[in-house]
C-alpha cells in the first residue's frame, strides 16, 4: 500500500483536516518536477525524459543549510556555511505562538517559483500541525486535572461507604497514591508545555493540602450517578429530582463505573494524540525525501532535524500522562492486575475471522439451494393453480413473510455498513457501540443468511408435508412450524449466555425498550435511528398480530383465519399497531423539544403526526371503502408524502441547497460522484409513493395475490429505508467535518441535527463526552 493511502487510513476521521495535507504537497512536488523538466528540455537539445538521479556517493551534491532561530536569531554555526550553497533558510518566529517560516534563497534559479510555493505550503502545514497538537495537549492537561479531582471525591466516597468507622475516627486521609501521579505530570506539563517555563505554575510535587484530602470534600460536590429510568424522568419533569449523596453501595458502584469509563476514554484520547504526532512526523519525513529525490538536493536532513527539535517531537507530556493514567487505573479499578487493566485500556484491534466468512458462504449456498428446491416444487406440482393457493397465501404466507422482512432489512444494514466503512464513516462511534464489539457487514450477512436458511427450510418442509398425502393427517403439526421458528428466533435473541453476539443483542433489546418507553428516556441517536427503522416495518408488526390471533384462537388447526380478519377488534388493534412506530417517533421529538435541544423538533413531530393521520385515513378506506374516504386518504397521504420527502432530502440529507458549491446538493460531499445523490433523491421520491396502490386498488388488477403485493410494497419501503440510512449518516459526518473546519463549537443539545454526538466531533472532538460522577458546587471547590 502506498504511504498516502496508509496515512489516510490511520487518521482519526474527525481530525482529518488537522493532519498534514500529504496529497497536496505531493502534487506540488510533481509540479516542481514538470517545471524542471521543461526548463531542461528548453536548454538541453539531448534532454532525457527521466534523467538519472545523482548517486549517493556523488561529491557534487549541492549542500543545503537549514537555520533555526528563535526571535529572529540564527544559529552561530551558520556563519561557517558557504553562502553560495545556501538554498533555504527556516526560522521560528517568536510571536504569540511559535511559527516556522522558510525562506527560499534561489527563487530565480531552476524551478524557483514552484519550490517557493512548496515551502510556503509546507510551512503552513507544519504550523497547523504544531498548533493543533499544542491545543490538544492543553485540553488533555485540563481533563487530567478534572479526573484528579474526581478521584479525590471517589476515594472519599469509597472510604465513607466501605469504612464508616474509619471516617468517624479519622476525617482526614491521604489521597496521594490516588492522584499524585497524574498531578505530578500536570505540573510538569504546565512547566514544559507552555513555552519552556513561560507559564510557571508551581513545583512538580503536590502541596501538603493536595496530598491530604478531607472527607469534607463530599460536602462540596454533587452526585451525578442517578441512573435514568422512567421514574427518574417523571421526577425531573415535575422538578423533584435530587442529587444529594445517600452513601449507598449502589451509588458507589455507579460512580466507579462512570469514572472507570472516563479513564478509558481519556486513555484512548491520549493514544490517538500520540498516534497523531507520530503519523505527522512520518509524513514530513516522507515528503521531504520525495523533495530531495526530485530536486537532487539534500534538504531533508536539516529540515527533519528542525522537526526533531520542535514541540511535536520533544514534548513527552502525552506519554507521561498515559503512564500515570495506566498506573492509577490498574491500581484503583483492576485491583493491581496489570494484564487486566492493559487489556481494557489497550484493546486489541478487531480482526475478521475466517469462520465467519466460511459459514456465511455455507449459509448462502444452502439458501440458494432451498430457493431452487421451492421453485421446482411449486412448478412441478403446479401449486400456483391449485385449489389451496388462496388459503395458503392468506394464512401461511404472512407467517413466513416476517422473516423475509427481517432478512431484507439486515441485508440493507449490511450494505450500509460496507459503504460507511468504505467512505470512512465512523458508524461505531456515532452509534455509541463499545470498542471492538460493533458488528461488521460480514457478521450481519452471516446472521441474515442463517435466518434465511431456517426460514426456507421451514417453508420447504411445510410445502412437502402439504403435498404428501401420508402427512395430511398431521396437518396440525405442519401449521406449528412457523410458530416454532418464532420461538427459536426469540430464544436466541434473549439468550443470557455469551453466544451469538450477546453484547449486540442486549444493546438492541435495550434500544427497543427505550423506544417502547418513549418519552420517559432521554433520546439518543441509536434510539431514534431504531425507531425510524420500525416505521418501515409496520407490516411486520401486523403479521405478528396475526400470529397471536391465528395460534391463540386455534385457527391454525383448520387453516382458516375468518374469525381473526373478520373481527372488528382485530381490525382496530391492527390500526393501533400501524400507528405505534410513528407515535414513538413523535414522542421522541417532543421529548427533545421539552429538553430544549432544538425548536425544529416541533416541526419533526408534526411530520410524524401527519403520517399518523394518513395511516388512519388509508386504513379506514381499506376497511370501509367509499368516495369520501378515498378523497380523505389521498389528500392526507399526499400531504404526509410531501412533508416526509422534503424532510428526508433537506433536513435529514442536507440536499437541495441551490446556492451551494455543488448546485442542488451541498458544499461538502462525501461521495465522489454527484449523480449518486440525484439518483438517491429520485428513488426516495418514487418509493415514498408506494401508498398510491392503496387508494387506487392496484391489487384488483394485479396478477399478484393481495398478500404478495403487500409484501412486495413493504420490501420497497425497507429498501428505501436502507438508502435513507446510508445518506443520513453521510450527512451527519459531512456536517461534522464542516463544523470542524470552521472551528465552530457544536453543542449537541441545541444543534438542529438529530445527533448528540456532534458535541464530541465539533471542533475536532473525536471522542465520547463521558459524564463524570461528581460536580463541584463552584470553581473554587
Amino acid at each position: 500500500m502506498k504511504f498516502g493511502k496508509e496515512f489516510a487510513s490511520q487518521m482519526v476521521p474527525e481530525w482529518q483536516a488537522a493532519y498534514m495535507n500529504y496529497n497536496h504537497l505531493k502534487i506540488l512536488i510533481k509540479e516542481i518536477l514538470i517545471f524542471r523538466r521543461l526548463q531542461q528540455n528548453e536548454s538541453t537539445p539531448g534532454y532525457q525524459a527521466n534523467p538519472p538521479l545523482p548517486s549517493k556517493g556523488s561529491s557534487r551534491k549541492r549542500k543545503v543549510s537549514l537555520h533555526k532561530a528563535f526571535g529572529g536569531l540564527t544559529n552561530g554555526n551558520s556563519n561557517n556555511k558557504d553562502k553560495e550553497d545556501e538554498v533555504i533558510l527556516v526560522s521560528a518566529m517568536q510571536q504569540s505562538e511559535e511559527n516556522y517560516r522558510t525562506v527560499f534563497l534561489r527563487s530565480s534559479q531552476d524551478a524557483g517559483e514552484s519550490e517557493l510555493g512548496f515551502f510556503r505550503k509546507l510551512d503552513d502545514e507544519f504550523n497547523k500541525v504544531i498548533d493543533f497538537y499544542k491545543e490538544k495537549v492543553g485540553e488533555m492537561v485540563i481533563e487530567a486535572e478534572e479526573l484528579s479531582k474526581q478521584m479525590n471525591a471517589l476515594i472519599a466516597l469509597r472510604i465513607k461507604v466501605e469504612d464508616p468507622l474509619f471516617c468517624s475516627s479519622s476525617p482526614i486521609f491521604s489521597s496521594r497514591f490516588a492522584n499524585e501521579q497524574i498531578t505530578d505530570v500536570i505540573q510538569e506539563t504546565k512547566l514544559h508545555g507552555e513555552g519552556n517555563g513561560k507559564r510557571k505554575i508551581g513545583s512538580g510535587r503536590m502541596d501538603k493540602e493536595q496530598e491530604m484530602v478531607s472527607l469534607d470534600v463530599l460536602n462540596h460536590v454533587k452526585i451525578n450517578v442517578m441512573p435514568e429510568t422512567p421514574r427518574s424522568s417523571l421526577k425531573n419533569a415535575f422538578g423533584s429530582s435530587k442529587l444529594s449523596f445517600s452513601f449507598s453501595k449502589k451509588e458507589l458502584r455507579n460512580a466507579e463505573q462512570k469514572l472507570k469509563q472516563a479513564f478509558i476514554e481519556f486513555h484512548q484520547k491520549l493514544r490517538q494524540l500520540k498516534s497523531y504526532s507520530f503519523l505527522n512526523q512520518l509524513a514530513f519525513s516522507k515528503i521531504m525525501k520525495k523533495y530531495d529525490k526530485i530536486t537532487s538536493r539534500n534538504a531533508s536532513k536539516d529540515y527533519l532535524g528542525m522537526v526533531e527539535k520542535s514541540y511535536l517531537r520533544q514534548s513527552d507530556e502525552v506519554s507521561k500522562l498515559m503512564e500515570s493514567v495506566e498506573s492509577v487505573y490498574i491500581e484503583h479499578f483492576c485491583n493491581g492486575n496489570r494484564s487486566l487493566g492493559m487489556k481494557t485500556l489497550r484493546p486489541k484491534a478487531k480482526t475478521d475471522k475466517h469462520r465467519v466468512t466460511f459459514f456465511t458462504g455455507c449459509f448462502l449456498g444452502y439458501s440458494v439451494a432451498f430457493i431452487i428446491a421451492i421453485i421446482l416444487m411449486i412448478h412441478a406440482r403446479d401449486l400456483l393453480n391449485s385449489e389451496g393457493r388462496d388459503q395458503y397465501m392468506t394464512n401461511v404466507f404472512p407467517l413466513y413473510s416476517i422473516f423475509g422482512f427481517l432478512v431484507l432489512h439486515m441485508l440493507m444494514y449490511a450494505g450500509n455498513i460496507y459503504f460507511w466503512k468504505r467512505y470512512r464513516v465512523n458508524y461505531a462511534f456515532i452509534f455509541g457501540f463499545k470498542p471492538n464489539t460493533e458488528l461488521g457487514y460480514r457478521e450481519i450477512i452471516l446472521l441474515s443468511s442463517g435466518l434465511s436458511v431456517l426460514t426456507l427450510a421451514a417453508i420447504l418442509s411445510n410445502l412437502e408435508m402439504d403435498i404428501d398425502e401420508s402427512a395430511r393427517s398431521s396437518r396440525t403439526l405442519t401449521e406449528l412450524l412457523p410458530l416454532g421458528l418464532v420461538v427459536v428466533v426469540l430464544s436466541i435473541a434473549f439468550c443470557p449466555f455469551n453466544i451469538v453476539y450477546r453484547t449486540n443483542r442486549f444493546f438492541f433489546i435495550a434500544s427497543i425498550w427505550r423506544c417502547i418507553c418513549a418519552p420517559l428516556y432521554k433520546v439518543t441517536l441509536p434510539d431514534f435511528f431504531l425507531a425510524d427503522q420500525l416505521t418501515s416495518q409496520v407490516q411486520l408488526f401486523r403479521n405478528l398480530q396475526f400470529y397471536i390471533c391465528y395460534y391463540g384462537w386455534g385457527d391454525y388447526k383448520s387453516r382458516e383465519s375468518s374469525r381473526c380478519r373478520g373481527s372488528s377488534v382485530y381490525n382496530n388493534i391492527s390500526l393501533v399497531i400501524a400507528i405505534i412506530p410513528y407515535w414513538i417517533r413523535c414522542l421522541q421529538c417532543l421529548r427533545r423539544l421539552f429538553e430544549g435541544e432544538d425548536s425544529s423538533q416541533a416541526v419533526n413531530a408534526l411530520k410524524y403526526f401527519s403520517t399518523i393521520v394518513a395511516v388512519i385515513s388509508r386504513t379506514f378506506y381499506v376497511q370501509k371503502k367509499g368516495l369520501a374516504l378515498k378523497i380523505l386518504a389521498t389528500s392526507t397521504s399526499g400531504v404526509a408524502t410531501v412533508f416526509g420527502t422534503y424532510w428526508d432530502l433537506v433536513c435529514d440529507w442536507g440536499l437541495l441547497r441551490r446556492n451551494s458549491e455543488n448546485p442542488w446538493l451541498r458544499d461538502k460531499l462525501l461521495l465522489p460522484h454527484r449523480s449518486i445523490y440525484f439518483l438517491a433523491m429520485v428513488v426516495n421520491v418514487i418509493l415514498r409513493l408506494a401508498w398510491v396502490q392503496t387508494v387506487l386498488d392496484f391489487h384488483e388488477a394485479s396478477f399478484l395475490h393481495r398478500t404478495a403485493l403487500v409484501a412486495f410494497l413493504t420490501s420497497l419501503e425497507i429498501i428505501r429505508r436502507g438508502i435513507w440510512n446510508f445518506f443520513r449518516l453521510v450527512f451527519l459526518v459531512t456536517e461534522m467535518y464542516i463544523f470542524s473546519w470552521l472551528g465552530f463549537v457544536v453543542d449537541g443539545e441545541k444543534c438542529r441535527l438529530e445527533n448528540e454526538h456532534l458535541n464530541n466531533v465539533g471542533k475536532y472532538r473525536a471522542f465520547k463526552s463521558v459524564p463524570l460522577p461528581f460536580s463541584y458546587e463552584n470553581k473554587k471547590d
